[in-house]
């Protein structure tokens, strides 16, 4: 049954679904399989082959897609539900002939969200996705179709972002930061990938075991453009795909009461320059949030640099909204525990939701899709003169197309096309930009390939 030359399940393999998963009707089975819907159909194979080929040591989308580009799936509606016949399925993804029960319950999550996003987000007409509000709701419609959306329970997630290509000293330092947050009470919301996204999960487990917590919940939120390079972790047993990163990181902050950072290379600095620049909105100011950056004592002069990095860019003021802690997993426990109380009160006294940040302000430039094109790339307004939100919005956007440029199927195929995206700015800025993204490059944070060739090119103007 298995073919050790290709590594793939040759033979059809029949999957009915696990964990949570509605009836699809026939009309949306239909428009999965209709040759007139064949991008929806693309995306979901692609995010279906992610999930299956969890565990891998590719971090490059498109070199995935070639790897298992005679995978293919089909649905099969029957009167007790439905059926999903997989061909060519990567073999980590069974055991004994059987798919592991984990990536079961992602594969049908994946199918979940990408049938409810097309027919309920996208086309129902409901949502103007050009309105902020309207992006806010369409990301609450996602979670909590999902259910993950808990009413009544007192805050307690942990957003723990970070890279997927971390050193040994640093994925155990997210494992003993993930036991003290478990020992707590507290849950675990990331990426849902390999390494800084992998370990607090796996450190929870421990601590949420000895606490006799049996429901730990271990939230993964992914997105169809990066789902391929962070395959979902098994530990993951809540996965939610968002259609596009803007909305997964918006679902991070609405639903998540805290955040721990972890090292990482610039996904990771989308993810910091995305918190801050709305904490840093004056809309913002008095709303409770706890962000902690943290690592392991061999991980200090990485903060030092992006403690650095932030205050050259954005000024001195944005240290009041995070706190650096080196090589202390119980102090990170300890602050996220308190941070956890002051936004329990703060919901409380202001009537807010514990399981949805409603009053948090989000800027439309946070919301809209930025689409990683050498046009997109080069209009960047990266000058000191702007804001420090505003700023924070338009270099959250230059590492989001890095990220693209490194990771994504189709960033790579617009650098190999046109080659690296020129980012243009005042020195000001791109000169401490130049010296953190060498520093990214030096210390392996970009991919997990020995060798990396820079997507991008720095003018200042």
């Amino acid at each position: 049954m298995k073919n050790n030359r290709s590594d793939v399940i040759t033979k059809p393999v029949q999957v009915t679904p696990e964990g949570a998963l509605e009836i699809l009707s026939k009309k949306e089975v239909s428009h999965l399989l209709d040759s007139t819907h064949t991008q929806l159909y693309e995306t979901f194979r692609k995010c279906a082959l992610a999930v299956l080929n969890c565990g891998s040591s590719l971090d490059n989308s498109k070199a995935v897609f070639e790897q298992f580009r005679d995978f293919a799936l089909s649905i099969r509606q029957q009167e007790r539900g439905i059926k999903l016949e997989l061909i060519n399925a990567p073999a980590s993804a069974f055991v004994d002939g059987h798919m592991i029960k984990g990536i079961r319950e992602h594969l049908f999550s994946v199918l979940r969200d990408i049938v409810y996003t097309h027919q309920q987000i996208l086309e129902s007409g409901t949502f103007d996705l050009s309105l902020s509000n309207d992006i806010t709701d369409a990301v609450f419609h996602i979670l909590r179709n999902a259910a993950v959306l808990i009413p009544q329970r007192p805050p307690d997630l942990v957003v723990c972002w970070g890279g997927h290509a971390i050193n040994h000293h640093e994925y155990e330092y997210t494992k003993e930061v993930g036991y003290e947050l478990g020992l707590r009470g507290m849950h675990i919301c990331t990426g849902c990938g390999p390494g800084a996204m992998k370990g607090p999960m796996k450190g929870a487990t421990i601590g949420h075991a000895k606490q006799r917590l049996y429901a730990g919940r271990y939230l993964g939120i992914s997105e169809p453009g990066i789902i391929a390079a962070e395959p979902p972790n098994p530990i993951v047993n809540s996965l939610v795909i968002m259609p596009d990163i803007e909305k997964r990181l918006e679902a991070f902050v609405r639903v998540g009461h805290g955040i721990v950072v972890f090292p990482g290379g610039v996904g990771t600095f989308e993810e910091i320059l995305y918190i801050l620049g709305i904490l840093l909105h004056p809309a913002n100011s008095d709303l409770p949030f706890p962000l902690v950056l943290t690592g392991p004592k061999q991980s200090m002069g990485y903060f030092h640099q992006i403690d650095e990095f932030l205050k050259v860019t954005l000024g001195a003021e944005v240290t009041h909204r995070y706190k650096v802690v080196i090589g202390d997993a119980y102090e990170t426990a300890l602050i996220m525990k308190q941070g956890m109380e002051q936004v329990r009160q703060h919901r409380q006294r202001t009537h807010d939701a514990y399981y949805f940040n409603w009053r948090l302000v989000i800027d439309p430039d946070f919301q809209q899709p930025f689409i990683p094109t050498h046009e997109n790339m080069a209009q960047l307004n990266l000058t000191p003169d702007l804001p420090p939100h505003q700023l924070a919005a338009q270099l959250r956007r230059a590492f989001s197309g890095i990220v693209a440029a490194n990771v994504k199927e189709m960033g790579i195929k617009e650098v190999e096309k046109y080659g690296p995206f020129e980012i243009q700015g005042d020195a000001k800025i791109l000169q401490p930009l130049q010296t953190l993204l060498n520093a990214l490059v030096q210390q392996k944070r970009m991919k997990l390939a020995n060798h990396y060739e820079p997507t991008y090119r720095l003018i200042p103007t």
